[in-house]
Parts: C-alpha cells; structure tokens; sequence
C-alpha cells in the first residue's frame, strides 16, 4: 500500500499523462474506494445497492477528473474520497427514487412473481449468515472471496486489485472456501 505522499505524487504523474502512473494509481485506490462503498452503501432503500457498481463509477469519475487534477498541498484521497461520498450519495437518492410506485391505468394479467414478504425475509437472513461467516475470515480472505465470488473477478484482475500473483490468489481463495466450509459446518452441529 502506498502512503499519501506516494499516492498523490502518482497522481501528479498520471495527470500529466503517464499512463503507467494511472494504470497504478488506480490499482492502490480501487481497494480503497470499494471498502468505502461497502461501508457507506449497505443495505439502502430496501434493496441492495451493488457498492462495487457505484466504486466503479467512482473510479471512472476519477479518472475523468484526472487531467484537471493539481496538488494543492491537499491529500489526493481528500480528493478520491469527495468524489466517492458524491458518487455514495447519489446512489442512495437512486434507491429512495426506486421506491417511489407511479399508478398505473390497468392492472397486469399475469400473477405478481414477486417472491414476496416471506420470501424477502429468508432472503434477508441468509444474506445476515453468509455475512456473519465471511466476517470470521481474516480481512485478506474476506477480500478475495468478495473480489472473486461476489463481484466476478478473475484471479488476474483480483491480483492486480490486492498486489498479488494470479496462483497466490487462487491458493489463498482454496483456504478461504475451506475456512467458510468449516465454519459453516459449525454453525449446523452448534
């Protein structure tokens, strides 16, 4: 990880256009940015806000604002992160706007296929256990189960994400599968 110093000196550099400079400014600020999102983001409106969609929009803006960027003697992840709770609040406004029913002038032929308050209910605790399982990993884990599972990344692009070779990633994802196979084990005979 690199330090302020570090990270606004990069950013410096790909504004100016290098694009090596970019290619790694993004990759020690994409881990950071998804955690604020995840943090920040939860569970809104009733639904799931995906966080990683809205890091990756925060990594687009901030590659957009890139060229206009100048050390101002400021952090640069002031910087990243003013565009983040932006990005954060307009996802939020997006959910609430989800929410809102308009009527309608005829009613559907068809059956709702909404699973349903019951169904959302389930939904929400299984969502609560799975939580609870990946929270007894160690933090390296938990990451590379989210990156790799939840999210979709390949090994390559999780290890560009983290710093860390595509056969590292595969090896620590295999412990961490096991370490949720067993903590799930104990949670059926408990």
């Amino acid at each position: 990880m690199f330090g302020e110093d570090a990270l606004t000196e990069l950013a410096s550099r790909a504004a100016a256009g290098d694009s090596q400079a970019t290619a790694d400014l993004l990759t020690q600020l994409r881990p950071m940015i998804v955690r604020y999102c995840r943090a920040r983001l939860g569970r809104v409106g009733g639904g799931f806000v995906t966080a990683d969609d809205v890091a990756q929009e925060v990594c687009l803006a901030v590659l957009a604002a890139l060229p206009r960027y100048r050390d101002m003697g400021r952090p640069f992840a002031a910087f990243v992160f003013g565009i983040a709770g932006h990005k954060v609040t307009d996802a939020h406004r997006a959910a609430t706007r989800a929410l809102q029913v308009a009527p309608v002038e005829s009613v559907p032929e068809r059956p709702d296929t909404d699973v349903g308050p019951e169904g959302r209910a389930l939904a929400a605790d299984l969502s609560r256990q799975l939580t609870a399982l990946l929270d007894r990993l160690s933090p390296a884990h938990r990451e590379i189960i989210l990156l790799r599972v939840a999210v979709g990344l390949t090994a390559e692009e999780t290890g560009v994400a983290l710093g860390m070779k595509p056969g590292a990633v595969r090896v620590a994802q295999h412990r961490a599968l096991a370490r949720l196979r067993a903590f799930a084990e104990e949670e059926v005979t408990a």
